[in-house]
């Protein structure tokens, strides 16, 4: 037994994860996430490649490709760092990154103004709990110190818990997207 308790959290939410994998239809989820990103030209919108039992994306960013957007996929210089965001088009070629996700191999270097963000598990109050590494937060606290980003979470409605961990430097998203529909923040108190 661990009392860590963002690695509990993780197992449970990775044993959820893998069921609803097998077994829910993913299609939902992909009309929710494109209503909630709303009208795509112009925008640059960062995408991931799904690795093991993620919720794939990918539908989603083929659409947004056709409706004008430009997509991008992160790419992991190291650890410890931000990610870097290279172009992505539904025929480009690929070729293997760090962790088993596929990168471009090659392409334009974007700064993404809307993150399809991958997760292990999320919360009501749309508290995201990642893999570990940090990735997503130092990114998008690098990106929101530049200019306005969404973040919105991409997830099977089975990883929701009760309540997730968080540390200072977690980065909030702006919505969550599973096949159930659209979460937006609670309001906050003023």
């Amino acid at each position: 037994m661990t009392d860590d308790p963002k690695a509990a959290a993780r197992k449970t939410a990775f044993a959820a994860r893998k069921v609803a994998h097998a077994t829910v239809q993913a299609t939902p989820a992909t009309e929710h996430l494109l209503a909630t990103i709303g009208p795509a030209k112009g925008s640059i919108i960062a995408g991931y490649m799904p690795i093991r039992t993620e919720i794939s994306p990918l539908p989603a960013m083929t659409a947004l490709h056709a409706a004008g957007a430009r997509l991008c996929v992160p790419v992991i210089e190291a650890a410890g760092h931000p990610l870097d965001f290279r172009e992505w088009t539904p025929d480009c070629a690929m070729e293997s990154g760090p962790f088993g996700a596929q990168v471009p191999a090659k392409g334009d270097w974007l700064t993404p103004d809307t993150l399809i963000v991958p997760l292990v598990a999320f919360d009501a109050r749309l508290k995201r709990l990642g893999y570990g590494g940090g990735f997503y937060d130092r990114t998008l606290e690098r990106l929101r110190n530049a200019a306005p980003t969404r973040a919105i979470g991409f997830a099977y409605a089975a990883q929701e818990l009760p309540d997730v961990p968080q540390e200072p430097t977690d980065q909030p998203l702006d919505a969550l997207v599973t096949e159930n529909g659209r979460l937006a923040p609670p309001p906050t108190a003023e």
